[in-house]
């Protein structure tokens, strides 16, 4: 119970161009709790469709104790969500979301609740540089719409596929009724395409995404 919680707060949730590209692109992360590698998750990003998935696996003393895996299909037009599909296993829950813009506002449903949010919201689409403007997010996978707060932490030099690289490190956390949810750093090359991300839980467990 203890891994599913710190993974639901930080596993969410989890490119930088300041408008959505045109051509396909793809990132590819390894995925470690602490010094564990626990899976990978996947961004494919073509003709403004954007595919995520991701597979988790975490063993404690050579057992699986942990489950998760998670699918999101995005539509964008320019840099607002137009339609949503994501299913979310995680050990034998199951979660649905999915929504679309209708009538001028984004409804979206979880699991037969239905909810409706302004017309232009985006997900945590961390490939995309317009989050860091944004006031609220989407978390795809559970539907909630938080309150984010976004600081500009300057230039970093961190280790990308085996190299030095110098990057731009962002803090991004995310709250929903006053309560935190979401504390994530994120970094971006100097051609502001994203190359990693970190978290660390409440219970202080660190997740990391390494570019692969």
């Amino acid at each position: 119970m203890r891994i599913k919680v710190i993974t639901r707060c930080t596993l969410t949730g989890l490119a930088l161009l300041f408008a959505i590209p045109l051509q396909a692109q793809d990132w590819s992360f390894e995925v470690y709790l602490d010094q564990q590698k626990i899976g990978t998750h996947t961004f494919s990003l073509d003709q403004n469709q954007l595919q995520s998935r991701a597979n988790f696996k975490v063993k404690v003393l050579f057992i699986n104790a942990y489950r998760y895996q998670h699918q999101a299909d995005e539509q964008w037009q320019g840099n607002c969500l137009s339609q949503l599909t994501a299913h979310t296993e995680e050990n034998k829950e199951i979660t649905d979301v999915k929504g679309a813009i209708q009538n001028n506002q984004f409804v979206l449903e979880k699991n037969g609740s239905t909810q409706t949010l302004p017309s232009c919201i985006m997900t945590f689409a961390y490939w995309n540089p317009e989050i860091l403007k944004q006031s609220r997010l989407l978390n795809p996978q559970n539907a909630e719409y938080l309150d984010v707060t976004v600081t500009d932490e300057g230039s970093k030099t961190i280790e990308v596929k085996g190299q030095t690289t110098l990057t731009h490190q962002y803090r991004l956390n995310g709250r929903l009724k006053g309560k935190d949810k979401l504390k994530i750093t994120l970094w971006y090359d100097q051609q502001q395409q994203w190359v990693a991300l970190e978290s660390i839980t409440p219970e202080g467990y660190k997740i990391k995404y390494k570019l692969i």
